[in-house]
């Protein structure tokens, strides 16, 4: 019987637990979605954790990254889920597009990448613009590292500019954010499945 895909969600916030984060919110509404679909997931808040700077799969002792990357390595589907702090991504997100580029030298016995055949999907939340330009730096990282995105594989929310508030604090899922959460939860399923049942081939 074929395993469940799984998804694992990083949650970029530069709010440790148990502080409310919109990052988070908007990825276990994501995982809600990839369940509905068949897909067990998982969430981890990165800054939770000791993640050292560094291109290296580990870089030494207390780094907590080798840990994170075994639950990258188990996953089909990995979400990256950031805030927008003065148009960019966070900090946190930076660092996690910095260690997964040690990715590109482990690959498997044909020699491709081991993130060959996962999927990578994004989410963006923010009450000023710049979801549209971190939506495509995670793409193309993402992209460099091995994951294949699929098709409408990017969601944010932006409030209006100047003002307070966030994704938090509304009183229920934009519709459009709403669809858009559906299509990107139904189209990831998808191609995890094809790619599990047809790798990419070895060069």
């Amino acid at each position: 019987m074929t395993q469940p895909l799984k998804a694992l969600a990083l949650v970029c916030s530069l709010k440790p637990s148990p502080a409310p984060s919109s990052s988070e919110l908007i990825a276990r509404q994501l995982l809600d979605k990839l369940a509905e679909h068949g897909a067990t997931g998982e969430l981890v808040r990165v800054v939770d954790h000791d993640v050292k700077p560094g291109v290296e799969a580990d870089m030494g002792e207390g780094d907590a990254w080798p840990e994170i990357r075994r639950k990258i390595q188990a996953a089909d589907i990995l979400l990256i889920s950031t805030p927008t702090w003065v148009g960019h991504m966070s900090s946190v997100a930076q660092r996690v597009l910095e260690r997964l580029d040690a990715e590109l030298s482990e690959t498997d016995d044909e020699g491709r990448p081991t993130t060959f055949g996962k999927v990578g999907v994004t989410a963006v939340v923010g009450n000023e613009d710049g979801a549209h330009k971190i939506t495509a730096d995670l793409f193309q990282a993402l992209n460099d590292t091995g994951f294949t995105v699929p098709a409408q594989g990017g969601t944010y929310w932006n409030g209006e500019a100047m003002k307070g508030g966030d994704y938090n604090d509304l009183e229920e899922t934009p519709e459009a954010v709403e669809s858009t959460n559906s299509t990107l939860a139904a189209n990831a399923v998808h191609l995890a499945n094809l790619l599990r049942d047809n790798q990419y081939p070895a060069s």
